[in-house]
């Protein structure tokens, strides 16, 4: 696995793994490093979701449990991932092209034999007629075996080509995640926001944009300091991604300690529905000292909904959104504010 993080970002998968690594009984060596900080970092999908499987059965991970999600998630992970993609594809298609030119060939044999099969016909000799009906038997019979042949390679390619776009999804999913938050990075909620401004929404829908902000955020950090911010950060993202449950919905983390949610094809009511509940659930959240159960804090958010309009750009769409959250920060926090300008039909 090659780590493109930056400074900052690799400083914030490394409290975050740490802290991780204080709550297992695994050895602090380097594998068990490497497992938590990919799991911090949200770029190995198939380690995190064998890692929170193995988590519920297993609240402390020993050694044995660390190795083995190494060995089975992050040994084999090519470095040069995406070349290998790359050459595998097309390894995949000049076999298909290969078989394929091969029964073409076959094919244009046998037409041949069928021509000179036709002509004997017409000019009744019988026993050059008998030749050409033994050459064109033998023409079929090929003929039938690279078609078998070609089917069998279209199968087997078929599904080495689904494998393929596994690999790429998680390529890209890797560059899409929050390390910390485990939703969709800045670059991630970018491409899906410009995404969908390009898609016209369904008849009597709109698409519509939340964005939510941690209220005080820098008060926690200055009193709790950062680790307990990061933890308030990963407790939104886990809220997030409880609450967002349609495929087609996306939930991000915009920067810092904004957040924001995607709903293609929905209402400004399924919207404000939704951030709603994500403000009841956050609030319902109570970070305790791991040591001794107090609860430390409470977090509470803000929020802005709009709809997207006929013409708006991405950018405009987030800064009319922008100023939604900003009146709720302004009437008291902890509240959601609508934008009720109404959406391109």
């Amino acid at each position: 696995m090659a780590y493109t993080e930056s400074r900052e970002k690799s400083a914030e998968c490394l409290r975050t793994a740490l802290g991780f690594m204080r709550e297992h009984d695994a050895a602090f060596n380097p594998i068990t490093y490497t497992v938590w900080y990919e799991y911090s970092a949200g770029v190995n999908a198939r380690l995190n979701e064998a890692l929170d499987l193995l988590k519920e059965s297993d609240p402390r991970l020993g050694d044995a449990s660390i190795q083995k999600l190494y060995r089975e998630h992050i040994a084999t992970v090519d470095e040069a991932t995406m070349e290998r993609i790359s050459q595998d594809f097309a390894r995949v298609m000049s076999g298909v092209a290969q078989t394929a030119s091969a029964t073409g060939e076959r094919a244009g044999a046998l037409g041949s034999r069928l021509d000179e099969l036709s002509l004997a016909l017409r000019e009744s000799d019988v026993d050059e007629l008998q030749s050409q009906l033994q050459e064109a038997l033998r023409h079929t019979r090929t003929m039938r075996a690279s078609t078998a042949e070609l089917q069998a390679q279209v199968t087997q390619s078929q599904s080495e080509i689904e494998r393929l776009k596994e690999d790429l999804d998680r390529a890209r999913e890797a560059a899409f995640v929050d390390s910390l938050t485990l939703v969709l990075n800045r670059n991630g909620m970018d491409h899906h926001l410009a995404e969908l401004v390009k898609t016209p929404p369904e008849l009597g829908h709109a698409h519509c944009l939340i964005l939510l902000d941690v209220d005080h955020f820098k008060v926690i950090n200055e009193q709790h300091g950062h680790l307990m911010g990061d933890r308030v950060l990963a407790t939104v993202g886990k809220v997030l991604r409880a609450s967002v449950d349609a495929p087609e919905q996306k939930a991000a983390r915009s920067g810092g300690e904004e957040f924001a949610i995607l709903l293609p094809h929905s209402s400004l009511q399924e919207a404000l529905e939704l951030a709603e509940r994500v403000r009841t659930r956050t609030k319902s959240m109570k970070l305790r000292n791991r040591h001794t159960n107090e609860v430390i804090l409470t977090v509470t958010v803000s929020a802005g909904v709009t709809a997207l309009q006929r013409g708006e750009s991405p950018e405009d769409w987030l800064m009319r959104t922008t100023w939604a959250l900003h009146r709720a920060k302004e009437a008291g926090r902890d509240r959601v504010e609508v934008d009720s300008g109404k959406a391109a039909a």
